[in-house]
This record gives C-alpha cells, sequence and structure tokens, in this order.
C-alpha cells in the first residue's frame, strides 16, 4: 500500500518580498502569495489527505487554509513547531542588505547559506534538519499505524531537510535548494 505525503511552501510574504529575514517571527502573505497558494491548491484539488500539519507562524497556518478548502476529507489540523522555518537569531526582521553592509557580503553568505554555521542567535540548518528529521520520524510511525495520506505546509529551510531525506541528497544538494512558492512535493511511503 502506498502512502502520500505532500509538503509545499507557504506563499510569499511581504519579508520575503523585501528581502527581510523572517525566521520564527510572523510576516502576511503578500497578495501574489495567497495567488501561490491557491495555484497549489488547484494542484492538489484533486489529491486525498486525512491529516495535515502545519506550523504556528501565520503564514504556514493562512497557506493551509487555503488549501484545505478543498478537502473536507481532512478532518485533523496539527501545529507542529519541528518543522518551523530558521531562527535567524539576532538578525530576524532585518534586512539582508543591512546585514551585508554591517558585516560584509562573505560573512552574510556563510551565515546565510552554510550548513553547519549559524547566524548569531539563531539555528544553523544542520540544527533544523535535526528537528525536522524528529518530526519525519514520528510521522512515519503514524502513517504506517493510520494508513493515511498528509499534507504539510512547511518553510523554505524546514523543507530541505525533508527533501533531503526523501530525495536522498547529498548536503551540499540539499543546501543549495530553492523551495518554490508554487509546487508541492508527493513522497509516497510503502507501508
Amino acid at each position: 500500500m502506498k502512502l502520500h505525503i505532500y509538503i509545499f511552501r507557504h506563499g510569499e510574504t511581504y519579508f520575503n518580498r523585501s528581502k527581510r529575514f523572517a525566521g520564527m517571527v510572523n510576516s502576511r502573505l503578500t497578495p501574489k502569495g495567497i495567488e501561490q497558494t491557491i495555484l497549489i491548491a488547484e494542484k492538489l484539488r484533486s489529491k486525498r489527505f486525512q491529516m495535515a500539519f502545519k506550523t504556528s507562524l501565520s503564514r504556514s497556518s493562512d497557506s493551509l487554509k487555503i488549501v484545505l478548502r478543498y478537502h473536507p476529507e481532512c478532518k485533523q489540523v496539527i501545529v507542529d513547531d519541528r518543522m518551523i522555518e530558521r531562527s535567524y537569531g539576532d538578525f530576524e526582521k532585518r534586512f539582508h542588505k543591512t546585514v551585508i553592509k554591517k558585516y560584509g557580503k562573505a560573512q552574510f553568505e556563510l551565515w546565510h547559506r552554510s550548513y553547519k554555521v549559524p547566524p548569531l542567535g539563531g539555528e544553523s540548518i544542520k540544527m533544523v534538519e535535526k528537528r525536522v528529521l524528529s518530526f519525519v520520524k514520528d510521522l512515519l510511525i503514524l502513517l504506517e499505524r493510520k494508513k493515511i495520506n498528509v499534507a504539510i505546509c512547511a518553510h523554505n529551510n524546514s523543507m530541505r531537510p525533508f527533501r533531503r531525506y526523501f530525495e536522498n541528497l547529498t548536503v551540499k544538494q540539499m543546501m543549495v535548494l530553492e523551495n518554490p512558492y508554487d509546487k508541492y512535493f508527493d513522497y509516497a511511503i510503502e507501508c
């Protein structure tokens, strides 16, 4: 029996659009972000899932709410912050260009794109991966036990470890991923 995990990124937010670090703070969907989420909803319309997961951030909740309009069969929505966006620590709410100006482009890239080096007061992708893999482990047990399909509305940096796990990517391959706002990923699990 094949079960499915449908995972997608929330729509574009005002912080995404203006190149600010959102991290674990709320930033609302832009009109374009709402359109992107409607497109995801249309793409997922013919799929069936009985449970959905989101984070406590409004961009994840708002995006999932749009998708769920087409899924009356989804009877349970669970908030799980193990898949919340990466914490950018001291840089949250700050513009990328402000961080670059203060610390230089090379240091910005190291903090922004390194697997092991966290931004000041924040999380590295390695740290994010540890909590996401804890979620994945529990999710696979849940699928095996309940025999259901699930939808997940995640964030760019939490989707990287999901994709690394399910697509058997290297760290290097994972770190160059940019998860689109208007595409979902379908992982079939044999149970």
